[in-house]
């Protein structure tokens, strides 16, 4: 019996980290801790579209994929589920922070709407009042939310800036697609602070790398994340982070317990 076929099959699928994931899920809410960070399936918008599913399997915080499926057939453009790592922050200071960098890289399927992007939450997560940061890094056939309002320039990177003062939404979006790289994320921040979109009195609660999905063009299509790290440094020894959360959008209620909220543009 000819082997070769077999173990080339068996290393493409090690390769890729589907082989043995340490976590795998079709729940709707279900999520994973890893690290001080958390993988989360999180199809918060999908109850009322069908068909809408989505099953994550992950490896670690920067080796997991979705395969999912579904379709725009209403019309309205609406996201359905955004699958994500993401870190969270017990409402610290923006002034505390000397820096804040992260890697990513990704791959996708180039069928149907979505956009790969950082989601940022300052001062709460979906919640009134709080301001949402969306930093675009790969836009297939969406439309961001909000008006324009001018373009930006970040090291190497010119992004479209998008805003909708009402809910507190911001979008960059990179006027050139890319699938990896390193992104200051205090820049951004600090540059929109400086328009007064937000004070730099905020507090940091969250950050988030993963794909907004709109439609797969109801065909299965799978995303992965193959990278992904954050690097804060404070001004001082404040400790920066709480324990992973199990929802991206999420409101504290207590040490222990939470609600899930919907995330809103």
């Amino acid at each position: 019996m000819n082997m070769a076929p077999i173990a080339l099959a068996a290393a493409a699928l090690l390769g890729t980290g589907a082989a043995n994931p340490m976590f795998v899920t079709s729940d709707p809410n279900g999520g994973w801790p890893d690290g001080g960070y958390y993988v989360h399936n999180n199809m918060w918008n999908s109850a009322k579209y069908s068909p809408c599913t989505s099953t994550l399997y992950a490896a670690s915080r920067d080796n997991w994929h979705v395969v999912t499926r579904m379709n725009n057939k209403t019309g309205d453009g609406a996201v359905k589920t955004y699958p994500n790592v993401h870190r969270d922050y017990s409402s610290v200071p923006m002034d505390s922070f000397d820096s804040i960098v992260s890697s990513f890289a990704e791959t996708s399927p180039h069928i149907g709407i979505y956009n790969f992007a950082y989601d940022i939450w300052i001062n709460g997560i979906a919640r009134p009042g709080c301001t949402e940061i969306m930093i675009w890094t790969e836009n297939f056939t969406q439309v961001p939310g909000g008006t324009y309002t001018q373009e930006v320039t970040f090291g190497s990177q010119t992004y479209k800036v998008y805003r909708n003062p009402g809910s507190g939404y911001i979008a960059f979006v990179a006027t050139t697609n890319f699938t990896s790289g390193t992104v200051n994320l205090s820049d951004v921040m600090k540059w929109a602070i400086a328009k007064g979109w937000f004070s730099s009195k905020s507090t940091l609660n969250q950050i988030c790398f993963g794909v907004e999905i709109v439609s797969t063009d109801d065909a299965d299509a799978t995303f992965r994340v193959t990278a992904f790290s954050i690097d804060a440094k404070l001004r001082s020894r404040l400790n920066p982070t709480a324990p992973a959360s199990d929802a991206t959008n999420s409101t504290r209620t207590s040490n222990l317990g939470q609600s899930n909220v919907q995330k809103t543009k």
